[in-house]
C-alpha cells in the first residue's frame, strides 16, 4: 500500500498557504465563528401575466445606491417582454372590467391591506436606495393611503362623471365612462414605490388594465410590490410590471396597435415628442404626468381615472306621451 503521508517537502508554497487557510476556516467553523462569505444578491424578475419570469433576452444590470453598494440583480426587459406583457393585459381586460365597481375596490383594499404587512420590508428596500428612515416610512404610509383612496373611488367616479342629456327628440340620451381597455405606463423614475402606485391605482380602479415600466434606477420596491400584487386577489394579467430602460423600451410603448392609452411620467421633450407621434397610429390617448409631485394632494384624484376612460353615450326612444291625442 502507498504510503498516505504527504512530505510537506514536495509540497509548494501555494499549497502550503491552501491546507492553512482550509485548517484555519475548519478551525473558525468548530469554533462558531462564522467565516467570510459573498453576498448572495437577490435576483428580481420581472412580472407578466401573474407569473413571474425571467426575461427573455437573459440580460440583467445590477442596481447601486448613490455609494456604488450593489443591491440586486435586476432584469433588463426587451421588446418581447414587453409583447407579451401587452397579450396578458388584453387576455385579462375582458374579466376585470366586467367585475363589479365595487369588487375591484375590495380588490385594491386587499392590496393596501397586503403592502400593510410588508412595509417593514418596504421601508428596508427604500433606505437601501438612499431614502432616509423618515422619507422611506412617509412614502409607503403614502403608498397605502393612496390605495385606499382609489378603493374608495371604484364605484363612485361613474356617478360624479356620468350625465342624462337634454336632447330635443324622443329619446333618454345617457354619457358613462367606460374604460379604454389596455394602458401602457412609463412610471416616474425618481420614485421607487409612491409613483409607480400613484399611476398604476387609477388605471385599474377604472378598470383597465395596464403593462407598467418601472424606475431603472430604483427598481427594487416595483418588484417587491408585484408581489404583493400576486398574493392580493388581483387577476393575472391586470397589473404587469417590467425592468428596463426607457431609451430600449419607449418608442414601444407608445406604437403597439393593442395598447389603447399610455401615460408617461418624465419630462423629456424628445421621447414625449415621438409618442404622441406613434401614439397617433391607433388614435392612441396620449397623458403626460411629468409635472406631478406625487408627495402632495396633486397625486391622487378622480379626475386622473378619467384619463384613462372612454365615453359612451347612449339613445334610447321612447314614447312621446306629450304629443299623443287623447281619447280611449
Amino acid at each position: 500500500m502507498a504510503n498516505s503521508t504527504i512530505k510537506t517537502s514536495s509540497i509548494s508554497s501555494n499549497q502550503k498557504k491552501s491546507i492553512k487557510a482550509i485548517g484555519k476556516i475548519d478551525k473558525e467553523q468548530s469554533n462558531g465563528v462564522p467565516s467570510k462569505r459573498l453576498e448572495i444578491l437577490k435576483t428580481y424578475k420581472i412580472y407578466i401575466g401573474g407569473a413571474f419570469p425571467r426575461t427573455e433576452s437573459g440580460r440583467y444590470y445590477i442596481a447601486e445606491n448613490s455609494k456604488g453598494e450593489k443591491l440586486a440583480n435586476v432584469c433588463l426587459g426587451s421588446r418581447k417582454d414587453f409583447r407579451e406583457a401587452v397579450v396578458a393585459a388584453r387576455s385579462a381586460s375582458g374579466g376585470w372590467s366586467g367585475r363589479a365597481a365595487f369588487n375591484r375596490g375590495q380588490i385594491l383594499y386587499r392590496i393596501a391591506e397586503m403592502l400593510e404587512g410588508r412595509k417593514a420590508q418596504f421601508i428596508d428596500e427604500l433606505v437601501k436606495q438612499d431614502s432616509s428612515k423618515q422619507e422611506a416610512e412617509n412614502e409607503v404610509g403614502l403608498s397605502i393611503d393612496r390605495l385606499i383612496y382609489y378603493a374608495g373611488w371604484c364605484d363612485k367616479f361613474q356617478q360624479l362623471n356620468s350625465t342624462v342629456n337634454p336632447v330635443a327628440s324622443s329619446h333618454f340620451n345617457f354619457s358613462v365612462p367606460e374604460p379604454t381597455g389596455v394602458v401602457s405606463i412609463i412610471a416616474p423614475q425618481d420614485s421607487s414605490l409612491l409613483g409607480l402606485v400613484s399611476v398604476i391605482a387609477p388605471v385599474i380602479a377604472g378598470g383597465n388594465t395596464c403593462v407598467v415600466l418601472a424606475s431603472y434606477s430604483r427598481p427594487l420596491c416595483a418588484v417587491t410590490f408585484a408581489e404583493v400584487l400576486n398574493s392580493s386577489d388581483v387577476p393575472g394579467g391586470v397589473v404587469n410590471i417590467l425592468t428596463g430602460k426607457i431609451s430600449e423600451l419607449a418608442s414601444y410603448f407608445a406604437d403597439h396597435m393593442d395598447v389603447n392609452a399610455l401615460i408617461f411620467c418624465e419630462h423629456q421633450p424628445d421621447i414625449k415628442k415621438m409618442m404622441q407621434e406613434k401614439g397617433s397610429l391607433n388614435l392612441k390617448r396620449v397623458v403626460f404626468y411629468d409635472k406631478i409631485n406625487w408627495l402632495t394632494g396633486d397625486g391622487q384624484s378622480p379626475y386622473l381615472i378619467m384619463d384613462t376612460q372612454e365615453i359612451k353615450t347612449t339613445w334610447h326612444p321612447i314614447e312621446n306621451i306629450g304629443g299623443g291625442k287623447s281619447g280611449y
